[in-house]
């Protein structure tokens, strides 16, 4: 598959994740007629100019849906970046016309010192408030999370929204260490919210640091997550032929590896041993899609033999299961209120007594 189609096919799932009609993405993309930096029929410009009718509606959650995709999979272009700086902006805009919701930004450092920014978006930040960080992939940006702010506040956590390494506005190189940053956003957050009490909604990739986070930060209290990476994916010679060539392409870029072999290297330091895995003493919630593309079903495996109290929800579909967005989003808010709130008073499971079985 050529890249523009490679394109094509991976956004139409973001769209639907998203929540953008198949209809209009169709025929936004059926106008796409290449990806080079300036020409009008060009991926990028294409969806910004479709961003900017939907802000010139009075629409700015949807300029954003169409920014988020114009900037998709990474801001590596001229064009892709004016794309991100819009999606940001548009969602600033929209947000000053809510209540309660603020913009964070703190600084952080990668494994070789240099530094970096991590910005945030927040609602509902109280010291008495539980904290929940939602987190995306390696081709989210924090924007799209949008509509979650006052639904979660409303469900008395203090929420925040932010980014992968390397992605959006987060401007710290991704790398085996990367996890550091949820207990640094913690460290920041402390006096704003029940960082002692802290969720992980964390998709795809984040999902894979927000477990090496809580091997080793007891502030982590459970973790819940589509499709997250382990081992596998990281080490299997075998599998990685299989890996799409915007997920390779877009985590040379995160990582800042000049080819494929240097990208390689690097992330054999990502996976998570059994050792590590065993540390993390909570409660995983996991939703798992039987035709993943990505991720390979042995790092469930993996998962399942490891730790003490961990679930699966398994759809059949693609990574993300983005088909299954209703369906998906129902069965981690329930889990994510069941374990928070109906378990809050009980106390650990001790290590083999919970399965990990379907539910």
């Amino acid at each position: 598959m050529d890249h523009l189609a490679e394109l094509k096919e991976f956004a139409r799932l973001h769209a639907r994740g998203q929540g953008m009609k198949a209809e209009h993405a169709t025929r936004v993309l059926a106008r796409i007629t290449n990806d080079t930096t300036g020409d009008p029929e060009s991926w990028a410009a294409v969806w910004t100019a479709e961003g900017r009718a939907a802000a010139g509606r009075g629409d700015l959650l949807d300029a954003c849906r169409h920014y988020a995709l114009a900037r998709f999979p990474y801001h590596g272009d001229a064009d892709r970046r004016d794309a991100q700086r819009l999606c940001v902006d548009t969602f600033d805009q929209w947000r000053r016309g809510q209540e309660g919701i603020q913009r964070l930004e703190f600084t952080d450092a990668d494994a070789d010192g240099a530094g970096g920014t991590v910005a945030c978006w927040a609602a509902g930040l109280d010291r008495s408030r539980p904290l929940l960080v939602v987190m995306g992939g390696i081709v989210s940006v924090k924007e799209q999370w949008a509509p979650l702010l006052p639904l979660l506040s409303r469900l008395g956590f203090a929420v925040v929204v932010t980014e992968l390494p390397g992605v959006g506005e987060n401007t710290v190189t991704y790398g085996p260490d990367s996890w550091r940053t949820l207990s640094l956003l913690l460290d920041r957050l402390a006096g704003r919210a029940l960082v002692a009490d802290t969720s992980m909604l964390a998709l795809s990739f984040s999902g894979h640091l927000a477990l090496g986070a809580a091997a080793e930060d007891p502030r982590i209290r459970r973790v819940l997550t589509v499709g997250a990476p382990v081992a596998g994916f990281f080490t299997d010679e075998a599998w990685w032929p299989r890996v799409p060539g915007i997920t390779t392409d877009t985590l040379r870029r995160l990582t800042g590896s000049e080819d494929l072999a240097e990208l390689r290297d690097r992330l054999a330091g990502f996976a998570l041993t059994p050792e590590r895995l065993r540390q993390v003493r909570i409660p995983v919630r996991y939703v798992a899609s039987s035709r993943d593309e990505i991720i390979p079903d042995t790092d469930q495996t993996l998962l399942r033999r490891t730790l003490d109290d961990v679930r699966f929800k398994t759809f059949d579909d693609v990574h993300g299961s983005p088909a299954h967005l209703g369906a998906t989003r129902r069965w981690l808010f329930s889990q994510l209120l069941w374990l928070r709130f109906a378990r809050r008073r009980a106390r650990p499971t001790p290590r083999g007594a919970v399965g990990a079985r379907p539910s």
